[in-house]
């Protein structure tokens, strides 16, 4: 009588596993010995790296590597690592026959016998060339597309920066003129020094703008979230209106928090122009930054994170619209005023941060976008 245990667990003959490891060709898969030679070889590495077994079978693997690894002894480390710690994984540029090179995801594996004892290893291969390519492409369109964003915010900006510009002018051509006719000494020195702080207002204007409308590429830093919210509110103030009403609630210290500054800053650039946006004549917007702990409230999350949030006193969001805010290209606002690829960017640098963005609004009374970032350990 068949046992119940050889009816759910029946073993496979050594030939026919012998025939589903060379049916697969999508992947390398092939063994060696302790030292690292080739002792079996399937069709799909013979696909994959253009050698026939009987060309293959007996060298060393770090064949398979290019000079500049075999130089720096890569082939011997994956080996010793797996061999000590039972697994070893890499990704890298791998040769095949003919000399052409393809990127690897690869994994070694240690195999013992019944005793215990290492006999050999196995090695799996996999050709991830085109999805490699695909991520840095679509690496690229994301650059693009921020630095996009960054030239629509550069143009909001311009016109309350202009203004700046032209009073702290004013003030230093007329305070020079005033001193060149001036014999008091004393109001000499007092126009100088208007002078003085209109210039070092300007320098430090053109230093914020300078940093934000600078292409660098993306860095993640730990960086203190109250220094980059001063930055960026230096930046908005000069694009929001008389009749709007900017309200800060900072804490006197935050816990310092791994983004990518210039990244952070644009997001909340962007929310803080949709606040903007929302409003028609008097109204006010909120700025607050606060540590709070999640326990699986906002999209799952659990521990401490950062909280911006941004509240305005506008129209709100219509429930029928308010599912769709985050996606890419969809605005409510009038032609040639948006793109509708602000708030979609908010939304992909929260979860490539780990983050979340939620949204509560209410027609009429105006709404609150709150950004989650992890904190860091102090």
């Amino acid at each position: 009588m068949v046992s119940a245990d050889c009816l759910e667990h029946p073993v496979m003959p050594a030939h026919r596993y012998e025939q589903l490891v060379q049916s697969v060709v999508d992947y390398a898969i092939y063994m060696l010995d302790p030292t690292g030679h080739v002792v079996s070889w399937n069709a799909g590495a013979e696909r994959i790296k253009g050698y026939r077994a009987d060309e293959v079978i007996g060298q060393h693997f770090s064949l398979f590597f290019t000079p500049q690894d075999c130089a720096q002894g890569l082939p011997e480390r994956l080996l010793r690592q797996a061999l000590e710690q039972g697994v070893a994984q890499d990704e890298g540029w791998r040769v095949r026959k003919d000399g052409s090179q393809f990127w690897a995801l690869a994994a070694l594996d240690v195999i013992r016998d019944d005793l215990g004892q290492i006999i050999g290893l196995a090695k799996v291969t996999r050709d991830i060339t085109d999805r490699r390519e695909s991520a840095l492409q679509l690496d690229a369109v994301r650059a693009q597309l921020f630095q996009a964003q960054k030239l629509e915010a550069l143009g909001q900006l311009t016109g309350g920066l202009a203004h700046d510009f032209n009073n702290m002018l004013t003030i230093i051509l007329s305070s020079a003129r005033l001193a060149l006719t001036s014999h008091d000494p004393e109001r000499v020195q007092r126009l100088l020094h208007h002078i003085l702080e209109a210039g070092e207002r300007g320098t430090e204007l053109t230093q914020q703008l300078l940093s934000f409308a600078r292409h660098r590429k993306l860095d993640v830093t730990r960086i203190a979230p109250l220094e980059l919210i001063a930055a960026t509110r230096g930046l908005l103030e000069h694009s929001l209106t008389s009749e709007i009403d900017l309200q800060h609630h900072l804490p006197a210290s935050l816990p310092a928090i791994e983004v990518d500054a210039g990244q952070l800053q644009m997001v909340l650039l962007n929310l803080l122009f949709n606040a903007r946006d929302a409003i028609e004549g008097k109204g006010s917007i909120g700025l607050a930054v606060d540590v709070v702990e999640l326990a699986g409230d906002v999209e799952g999350l659990r521990g401490r994170y950062v909280c911006f949030e941004v509240q305005d006193s506008g129209s709100g969001i219509a429930p029928d619209v308010l599912p769709r805010i985050f996606e890419p290209f969809f605005t409510t606002k009038a032609f040639g005023k948006g793109t509708g690829l602000g708030l979609s960017q908010v939304y992909g640098f929260a979860k490539q941060s780990n983050g979340a963005i939620s949204v509560d609004s209410v027609p009429g009374q105006g709404t609150c976008m709150r950004l989650y970032l992890p904190a860091c350990d102090p």
